[in-house]
């Protein structure tokens, strides 16, 4: 096991990983650190954990986002167009977008 140690809003963290993939995980942590320094950005300074807390949310919602558009590409019809369903949904995760970026937006 590899010990990397990453910066994350100023804090060092050592974590451990597999072999080999001590740049993936550089990586993974650069992206959580560009997410809280957006954060604070727009909403002032928060506490340490409550910033995690959010940037874990907002790289969840991205996940939830991709998979459900993955899945609208397994169901789209000939031609490229989604299903009257799939497009209800669609506009159901931008709407939740919408809240969690109106929340992060309050101080």
């Amino acid at each position: 096991m590899a010990q990397v140690t990453i910066r994350i809003n100023g804090y060092s963290y050592a974590v451990s990983c597999e072999d080999g993939q001590e740049g993936h995980l550089a990586e993974m942590a650069s992206e959580i650190d560009r997410r809280v320094g957006s954060i604070k950005s727009i909403g002032g300074q928060s506490g340490e954990s409550r910033l995690l807390v959010l940037a874990a949310l907002l790289l969840a919602d991205e996940l939830h986002d991709t998979k459900a558009s993955l899945e609208m590409a397994k169901h789209a019809r000939p031609g490229g167009a989604a299903s009257p369903e799939h497009n209800a949904r669609l506009r159901r995760i931008a709407a939740r977008a919408e809240e969690i970026a109106a929340d992060l937006a309050e101080p």
